[in-house]
């Protein structure tokens, strides 16, 4: 019972916080991003990606590790 007024009370605060993002959709005014652009025209956007992918999954990595090692003191 409590878990599931936990998990909204968790829902409305995440979908609070996107709020303003919802304000820049319209973007019918806006000029477009000239950076991206030249990226994907050069084909460097895949870099840019693959160093993301990167950098996350090294993270997740170290998480993972990390709680593993836990888990190994936890239990001696």
């Amino acid at each position: 019972m409590y878990k599931k007024v936990y998990m909204f009370v968790l829902l409305l605060v995440c979908q609070a916080l996107a709020l303003p993002l919802w304000a820049q959709g319209d973007t019918s005014g806006a000029k477009p991003v000239e950076m991206a652009d030249k990226l994907r025209a050069n084909g460097k956007i895949y870099v840019v990606v693959a160093v993301v992918v990167v950098i996350l999954l090294g993270l997740i990595l170290y998480v993972v590790r990390l709680d593993r090692k836990i888990s190994r003191f936890e239990k001696e």
